[in-house]
């Protein structure tokens, strides 16, 4: 397969980069129930939003992807679906807004965090209180290389390290994986697979939304914190008729 070249996301003025999550742990009612109840209006206010987000639907019973070939995982970057959902994800760990953090909780925001060892250093701690309250930790290599550029021996050992990292931070085996710059060639593929990894996840920034997207919202720049950037974001989905689902909940 070849390369697929590197994206860069342009940062405009729209704003926004198998776990045991909490909420994973819940019973299917109860996940439901969390998933369709309602916030007071107060809640979106404080946060900077003008109305509620939609519930989301119920999610598929069914992976709708297809592997990228025999024995490897699928690679992602819109989810095959009708619903006017879309998946909010950030990468590497660099910037950690303690107010991100009430922002997740309060408005029970189902984001999934691809994070790198070397970025996130002594963070971990502010990704655990992200985790407890709904946050999915998932899979971006230990140092954030240019995976084409090694040979499948040094791409397994940045993806099963990061792995084994997670696992000792938080006792998760990741099932996500998103390769640094959005680059892959097919030994990336096969040492995800090696370590456990399910799907390769990349992204679909547009202006114009469509259903499925996987949005890669940029950490605070330009002056704005995390928490700005991702009200941003919110906005625009809000905007165009869209909603916020759980990426894992659709793969």
């Amino acid at each position: 397969m070849a390369v697929l070249a590197s994206a860069l996301l342009a940062v405009g003025a729209t704003g926004c980069s198998r776990s045991v999550d909490p909420v994973e742990r819940l019973d299917k009612k109860a996940t439901s129930a969390l998933r369709t109840h309602s916030l007071p209006a107060t809640t979106y206010r404080r946060w900077g939003l003008a109305a509620p987000l939609p519930p989301a639907p119920k999610p598929p019973a069914r992976p709708a992807v297809r592997p990228a070939g025999p024995g490897l995982p699928p690679v992602v970057d819109r989810v095959p679906t009708r619903d006017k959902v879309v998946f909010l994800t950030f990468d590497d760990g660099a910037e950690r807004d303690p107010r991100f953090v009430d922002m997740v909780r309060e408005l029970r925001l189902p984001v999934t965090m691809f994070l790198t060892d070397s970025v996130v250093g002594p963070g971990y701690a502010h990704f655990g209180r992200l985790r407890a309250v709904g946050a999915s930790v998932q899979n971006h290599t230990l140092d954030h290389p240019y995976l084409p550029g090694l040979p499948y021996a040094g791409q397994r050992a940045e993806i099963c390290g990061q792995q084994e990292k997670l696992r000792q931070r938080f006792g998760i085996r990741p099932r996500l994986f998103r390769p640094p710059y959005g680059a892959y060639n097919d030994d990336t593929l096969r040492a995800a697979a090696d370590c456990g990894l399910t799907a390769v996840i990349l992204w679909s920034n547009q202006d114009r939304l469509r259903p499925g997207d996987i949005l890669h919202c940029p950490e605070g720049q330009h002056g704005t914190s995390l928490t700005e950037a991702t009200t941003r974001m919110l906005t625009r989905i809000q905007e165009q008729g869209f909603t916020l689902a759980r990426l894992e909940d659709y793969l």
